[in-house]
């Protein structure tokens, strides 16, 4: 069977100027960060992020690798509004699409299907429709009710996170909540998965933990064990958010914000001196689990 165990560096060679990247996971939470990184070190640029976006999004704009932006909320949660993508967002310096949550899980169900939209009441009554230009449908059943044509939201690529993936991409999912990292996965052309755990054969280690496969391995086209992957977001149940890490970033994008001067501190210059740099591991283990 195929081995679809990659290296970052080569699943970020793999891209190109200009690709729309879909990025997974909430806000501070379930981020594939270390890829996010890895892009940060590349030249890639005029990238369309797709995303319910938190830190990936605000270190992309910042670093002026987006063109433009498709997105429910871009937030830190116990920060609201991500400091560097309103920097972005204020000077105008990328395009952008504002959808509600439902609207953007709708785009990816179409992409999903295969449909060019799908029908859905989410947004109406708002201005979203009239901002992001979208077009309306009516149902031409008797009731006649017209409704919102959600566009499909076609994705070059997709980066996820996952609690464990064996070399053939079978993921699995931990935690109370995996937000929409499916529908990522099957609005997209390729998928990349980091995870906390590579094993062998996901059968072989973890037989009764098949119902945390939430989509088949056919749409993973390569994966990465990156322990730590999601810091400074949580990763339930491994870790938590790093909310001191959170703060200092944000306090960074004060004035004068000068993501160049600062880039090194966020970044590190590789996977492995980043996760040096805020403790290793052990500190990252130790995280405690948001309460809401």
């Amino acid at each position: 069977m195929l081995d679809k165990r990659m290296t970052a560096t080569e699943i970020v060679a793999s891209l190109q100027d200009g690709m729309t990247i879909g990025i997974g996971g909430w806000g501070p939470r379930r981020k594939p960060m270390a890829l996010v990184r890895e892009i940060l070190r590349s030249p890639l640029k005029d990238l369309t992020i797709v995303a319910y976006g938190g830190a990936d999004v605000g270190m992309l704009c910042a670093a002026g690798k987006v063109k433009k932006l498709v997105f429910a909320f871009v937030s830190l949660d116990a920060i609201p509004l991500e400091p560097w993508f309103r920097k972005a967002r204020e000077s105008g310096s990328i395009a952008v699409l504002e959808l509600d949550e439902g609207m953007l899980q709708w785009g990816l169900k179409a992409a999903a299907f295969g449909l060019p939209f799908l029908p859905t009441r989410v947004g109406l009554g708002t201005d979203l429709a009239e901002l992001g230009e979208l077009k309306y449908v009516q149902s031409p059943y008797p009731d006649g009710e017209t409704l919102i044509a959600m566009p499909a939201l076609k994705l070059d690529v997709a980066l996820l996170h996952v609690s464990r993936s064996d070399w053939r991409g079978n993921v699995q999912l931990l935690g109370p909540d995996i937000y929409y990292d499916e529908w990522f996965a099957r609005a997209a052309e390729r998928t990349f998965v980091s995870c906390e755990e590579l094993v062998d054969r996901m059968e072989d280690h973890y037989p009764d933990d098949v119902r945390f496969s939430p989509f088949e391995r056919s749409f993973v086209n390569g994966v990465i064990e990156m322990k730590g992957g999601a810091h400074p977001s949580s990763m339930p149940p491994a870790y938590g958010w790093d909310m001191k890490a959170f703060r200092a970033y944000a306090d960074a994008a004060k004035d004068p914000g000068d993501w160049a001067q600062v880039a090194e501190r966020f970044v590190g210059a590789d996977e492995h001196a980043y996760i040096a740099s805020v403790g290793g591991m052990d500190s990252v283990a130790k995280l405690p689990m948001p309460v809401f």
